[in-house]
């Protein structure tokens, strides 16, 4: 397969590609510092993405900020700008990125654990999460073409140690298993789902 994967640079981006390249297929790896780069709050910035890729069998998302503060310290802008990075950035690839895959494709989402389970200062986290994996749900009937859609939703990273503090209690997950998931949604047949891990 012909795979788009926006986000390559990070850790989540980087077990997605590792895992698709061990398995034989093409990944076209991007992010902001890429060539072609992209900025994942543009729309300009992704439709020119899109435009030079061209038609792939799968588009994969793993990339979008969130600012973390207390609840109390949260502004409107503080949403703003979370929603606008990780919510709208990753379905504007889904609203623009139809044209670009295959019949029988797949587009794939990033979210977390944030969108189920509470950690302190991640309420704004928690709204780009969740608004995320309710579209999946919503849009996963609607799409042409037998194109799927699905989220992956990771807790915390095993070999992410200073994250674990602010997930007390939670089990950090391997990347071999956040790699199943990303294999799962593009190889498989699942649709509408949220895969958690």
């Amino acid at each position: 397969m012909r795979i788009l994967l926006v986000g390559a640079g990070g850790h989540v981006g980087g077990v997605a590609r590792d895992a698709f390249e061990g398995r034989g297929h093409e990944v076209l790896a991007v992010s902001r510092t890429t060539d072609p780069a992209v900025n994942t709050s543009d729309p300009a910035s992704i439709r020119a993405l899109l435009e030079a890729v061209g038609i792939v069998d799968a588009i994969v998302v793993a990339a979008g900020s969130v600012p973390f503060k207390p609840v109390t310290e949260l502004t409107r802008e503080d949403y703003m700008s979370g929603f606008v990075s990780k919510t709208l950035g990753q379905l504007e690839f889904v609203v623009q990125g139809l044209d670009h895959v295959a019949d029988g494709g797949s587009i794939t989402v990033t979210t977390g654990v944030l969108a189920r389970e509470s950690v302190p200062t991640a309420a704004a986290a928690a709204m780009a999460n969740g608004a995320v994996e309710s579209f999946v749900l919503a849009a996963a009937p609607e799409l042409p073409r037998g194109i799927r859609i699905n989220a992956v939703s990771p807790n915390v990273l095993a070999n992410s140690p200073h994250y674990h503090d602010a997930f007390a209690g939670m089990t950090p997950v391997t990347d071999s298993e956040v790699a199943m998931a990303f294999i799962r949604a593009v190889e498989g047949n699942v649709n509408g789902r949220v895969l958690a891990v």
